[in-house]
């Protein structure tokens, strides 16, 4: 099992809904490690579900999976592309792999026309999500990118605020997060299978909290630094120091379009609780976001709205809201059913976390040579 820290998504039973079992979609899942887990758990809540194939790099993983979870009559394939080859009655694949292994699979199912849930990060690099964000445009299916956060109340609210005109004009942000101590395991901390660590892992989560709620502008330029001083060393990462070659933190100075500066910093590990609250900053009012330490689900805690009202100063607190029916990690992977059936939109377009990914990606290039760099896409 992973760590504990990683696992906090809260599984749900099914919203009270009527559900047309006489046709079931069916669905493939491709990599079945940690994550996978959560997937089949949902799509398991799901009366109107199949799980008909599934493909794993390594041999008998996949069957071993299967089974721990009780589901039969899956036929089971060695590679992405001899699943995809042999299952041409496929309604969707959640793709599950390793971080530098999420391009290939998804650029495939779009070659064949197959709905797409694709875990986070994006993918590794900026020329990763451009490749794949192209083969989706020449397609007739669609890709929803895996951010389970957006469908909690609580983020929600965040966007709500901040589309209601209340804060004015946005200038300002400062967002990010991270563990005082929660360096994961498994294939997420090597540069071969991970691409990337915090950055990807729980960063991608923290940037989409906020510009989710601005509405995505485009990022233009990027100052970033990466570090991995605790990942490597032994004294708080144990034997696994000794294979970790991703980034444990990182920080970075962002300006995006509409002259809006983004501050961010995520860390897996640090000598303090928290490095800051997430603060959206306007022109009118600015709201408070407590930092929380895993970016699986929900804010940290109560929000607080600072503002004005006939010119005195108010500081009003927006309590935690309840998320009601299913678990975030259910509303997901519905979400994804119901755009299949409709023929989309993605809950969570790839023409936004492209811009995620952009910030990711020129965090690391400028780490890399020490200056800021500008935000170059493809025509």
């Amino acid at each position: 099992m992973s760590d504990a820290v990683l696992s906090q998504f809260k599984q749900a039973t099914t919203e009270e809904k009527v559900y047309d079992t006489d046709h079931k979609f069916k669905i493939a899942i491709i990599g079945t490690g940690w994550i996978a887990e959560s997937h089949i758990q949902s799509y398991k809540n799901q009366p109107d579900v199949e799980i008909v194939a599934a493909a794993d790099l390594i041999p008998g993983k996949a069957e071993k999976f299967m089974e721990r979870f009780g589901v039969k009559g899956v036929r089971f394939y060695p590679s992405h592309k001899e699943l995809i080859d042999n299952e041409p009655d496929l309604d969707g694949i959640s793709i599950c792999t390793y971080n530098t292994q999420h391009a290939a699979p998804a650029i495939y199912a779009m070659e064949h026309n197959i709905p797409v849930l694709l875990e986070k990060p994006f993918t590794v690099t900026l020329e990763e999500a451009e490749a794949v964000c192209a083969a989706e445009k020449a397609s007739t299916a669609f890709i929803s990118v895996g951010f389970q956060p957006r469908f909690d109340a609580n983020m929600q609210m965040i966007k709500k605020i901040v589309d209601s005109g209340v804060l004015g004009k946005i200038y300002y942000i400062q967002t990010g997060g991270g563990r005082r101590r929660g360096i994961p395991g498994s294939t997420f901390i090597e540069k071969s299978t991970g691409g990337i660590g915090a950055l990807g892992d729980i960063g991608c989560y923290s940037l989409d909290m906020v510009l989710n709620a601005i509405g995505y502008p485009k990022p233009l330029t990027v100052s970033g630094y990466v570090s991995d001083f605790f990942g490597k060393n032994p004294k708080y990462n144990g034997a696994d120091a000794a294979r970790f070659s991703v980034d444990d933190f990182a920080a970075a100075f962002v300006r995006l379009e509409g002259d809006i500066i983004l501050d961010f910093r995520i860390a897996w590990a640090m000598h303090v609780n928290t490095p800051g609250d997430t603060i959206i900053f306007g022109t009118e009012g600015a709201l408070r976001i407590p930092s929380t330490d895993c970016w699986n689900g929900s804010v940290g805690g109560a929000m607080t709205l600072y503002h004005d009202i006939a010119g005195q100063r108010f500081d009003t607190v927006i309590p935690i809201l309840e998320n009601k029916g299913a678990g975030l990690f259910d509303k997901k992977i519905r979400s994804f059913l119901d755009a299949i059936k409709t023929g989309g939109p993605a809950p969570v377009p790839t023409s936004q976390i492209l811009y995620n990914q952009a910030i990711i990606d020129g965090i690391n290039k400028s780490a890399a040579c020490g200056r800021e760099v500008e935000i170059k896409f493809a025509d």
